[in-house]
């Protein structure tokens, strides 16, 4: 069993789609009508086989609370993995990206954390 898609709740698709594809670079895979919204999924440059993320709707009231407090809260909603998170912060950082935590070391973790726009935390490590 592996895992192939993963979600994370946006407020509005065309604007997470954007903030994803144009702005951390991740690769649109699929973009296809569902009624009312899109199934749209992006990969990783370096892995365009591997897991999928799925930009879903929080149109349900569920989605929209649980968005709402972990975002509250500081915890971010997923994360993603980088080969340099000072480099990649420095690089976010030009393209107007708000960080809530600047790279931070913890053990031997370094980590840091950023709103997407769409209402989600992003913590990016760097192992």
């Amino acid at each position: 069993m592996k895992i192939i898609v993963t979600s994370i709740f946006v407020q509005d698709q065309e604007k997470a789609l954007k903030f994803y594809s144009e702005t951390l670079g991740f690769v649109k895979k699929h973009d296809v009508p569902t009624g009312e919204f899109r199934w749209i999924t992006l990969v990783s440059p370096e892995n365009q086989g591997g897991t999928e993320l799925l930009l879903e709707p929080n149109n349900h009231p569920a989605a929209k609370e649980y968005q709402k407090k972990i975002y509250a809260e500081g915890i971010p909603a997923t994360m993603f993995g980088v080969e340099d998170v000072h480099k990649e912060y420095e690089r976010l950082l030009e393209l107007g990206v708000k960080f809530t935590m600047e790279p931070t070391k913890m053990g031997e973790l370094t980590l840091a954390v950023f709103d997407d726009t769409c209402g989600n935390l992003i913590q990016i490590i760097q192992n």
